[in-house]
């Protein structure tokens, strides 16, 4: 199995190539190289069940071979989500994170084990349900235990079938294109790929039409643009990954690993902020502000300009919280309440440059600045700032604005050199 996509119970977590690659199969020397490159052949064909227990007896064999620890535990753990038993499935599933702790342990530092671990954690044991509807959770079923045998055209029926029944079905469609693109990756015949790949973005499509602000989708679309040498569109699905689901890693890692892939860098502006002149103290309706004298002198230069920050976020609790959010009982950091601290800040100190009152800015104050006037600057709090209260703004922000989200990491995050 190309590790770009996990099993599908496994939710399809995550693009990954492992750290520890295979390189290039040679004849084998020993019946024991035999049996690994079987063992890898047939997980790379997706079929778990067989590789199972080769990869079990491998690892038994050579204990520090972290590939094969790597292959065992994702082996493990693909089939423990088909298991029925509860019982069986949670034994299953325990040694599969023991596995993939003991391949993170040996040097494995590949997102997929990271993932997949943190998945475990998170406790994604199989044993919640597809869809309420009757058929569409048996064809779903069905797909899954042949996708762990590999049976990958069987599997792609069955979740076609389940699509029938389960219109709504965001996996059914996902899976349907996953089960494509490797059917696509695994062929030699150029226009088969091309075939299998422009059928797993339409599939993809589908997934995204039922549901816009899950990432899987838009990130497994982009793998199969990217496979087909569509750089700029697999980089703009990948984008829009981030922009469905912003605050959950799996949706960091296309982009990512296009950038390694592409020689291309992709980071936030460091906006570096000195430490707060101000001091609010809150009694009753009263709130007493004390301020460094020093940090208000315009000489001072930066710390001059960010007192304005400090003097707008020590105000806001009391005075523009409640107007600007009525129907919220207790105060939070919200997206307004940092965008307009930030916005002051680039406004004097555009103004002050513009007048000749400042000779010149650093580089943190000309970056809010660049944000402010680009309309980008919401976008950079949401991505680059967000607390737990700023990030409870983001899906209403981005149901008016998904183009500016889509746009900073075009513009700003990612490197136009």
């Amino acid at each position: 199995m190309n590790p770009k996509h996990l099993p599908v119970r496994i939710k399809l977590l995550v693009l990954a190539t492992l750290a520890f690659g295979l390189g290039p199969f040679t004849t084998p020397a020993t019946a024991q190289d035999a049996d690994r490159e079987r063992a890898l052949a047939l997980y790379e064909a997706s079929n778990y069940v067989e590789a199972l227990p080769l990869l079990e007896k491998l690892a038994a064999a050579n204990p520090k071979d972290v590939v094969i620890l790597s292959r065992l535990g994702f082996a493990l753990y693909a089939n423990g989500t088909t298991i029925k038993d509860p019982v069986e499935r949670q034994k299953t599933l325990t040694r599969a994170r023991e596995v993939l702790e003991r391949s993170q342990a040996a040097g494995d530092d590949s997102n997929l084990t990271r993932i997949a671990l943190g998945g475990l954690k998170a406790g994604n044991t199989g044993e919640g349900s597809f869809s309420k509807i009757r058929q569409a959770e048996a064809a779903m079923r069905e797909g899954e235990e042949a996708f762990v045998r590999g049976e990958l055209d069987k599997a792609l029926a069955a979740y076609q079938r389940a699509l029938s029944f389960d219109p709504r079905l965001y996996e059914a469609s996902l899976y349907a294109g996953d089960m494509e693109f490797k059917k696509g990756y695994s062929s030699t015949d150029a226009q088969f790929r091309r075939d299998a790949f422009d059928r797993a973005g339409a599939w993809f499509a589908k997934a995204i039409a039922i549901d816009a602000d899950r990432e899987t989708a838009y990130r497994y679309w982009g793998d199969a643009l990217d496979a087909q040498g569509k750089t700029t569109e697999a980089r703009d699905k990948f984008i829009d990954a981030i922009v469905a689901e912003p605050y959950t890693n799996r949706s960091y890692v296309g982009l990512t690993q296009w950038a390694d892939r592409h020689k291309v860098s992709v980071g936030h502006p460091k906006i570096e902020q000195p430490a707060s002149s101000m001091k609010s103290e809150q009694s009753g309706n009263q709130t007493t502000i004390t301020i460094d004298p020093g940090k208000l002198d315009p000489k001072t230069g930066s710390p001059y300009y960010w007192s304005f920050y400090d003097l707008t976020r020590a105000t806001y609790k009391t005075a523009t919280f409640p107007k600007e959010y009525p129907d919220e009982k207790e105060y939070r950091h919200s997206l307004k309440e940092e965008v307009t601290a930030l916005r002051i800040v680039a406004e004097v100190a555009a103004k002050d440059l513009k007048e000749g009152k400042a000779r010149s800015l650093d580089d943190s104050l000309n970056a809010v600045i660049k944000l402010n006037d680009t309309g980008l600057l919401e976008a950079y709090v949401l991505f680059a700032r967000p607390d737990r209260g700023i990030a409870r703004d983001y899906n209403g922000y981005r149901k008016a604005n998904r183009d500016k989200l889509h746009r900073y990491w075009l513009e700003v995050a990612i490197s136009q050199e």
